[in-house]
């Protein structure tokens, strides 16, 4: 599941019809939360580029409001974010939009379904 997430989310950003945020609600909309309607994904439509201000990642936003729709549990929400998060800084080095698109060039539509992806294996878990 979580290949099939980072290749669809991966997918949809490069479609240019949804950003970073977008693409990773959307995916883990439809294979974890297939009754939540798909209008929800406009609630994270301010979060692509780091939220219009370059800091933290759109796709690692779009991952944790992923997450807490899935889990709908406060505690294990905020225990896997701070997992997403520590994963992103292990590969990216750091969460901000803005470093890491001047540090890792194009890099956007694979880092978005690299998170599409890891959400999935975490929520795999669950």
């Amino acid at each position: 599941m979580a290949e099939i997430c980072q290749l669809e989310a991966e997918a949809l950003y490069r479609s240019g019809r949804y950003h970073c945020a977008e693409a990773v609600l959307e995916v883990v909309r439809k294979h974890f939360s297939p009754g939540t309607p798909e209008s929800v994904v406009g609630t994270v439509s301010g979060f692509g580029g780091g939220s219009g201000a370059g800091c933290v990642c759109g796709a690692v936003s779009g991952g944790t409001v992923a997450l807490g729709m899935v889990l709908n549990d406060k505690k294990a929400t905020t225990h896997l974010t701070k997992e997403l998060h520590t994963w992103f800084k292990e590969k990216y080095g750091v969460t901000c939009c803005k470093t890491i698109r001047q540090t890792h060039k194009g890099a956007c539509p694979v880092l978005t379904g690299e998170v599409a992806g890891k959400v999935a294996e975490m929520l795999g878990r669950k």
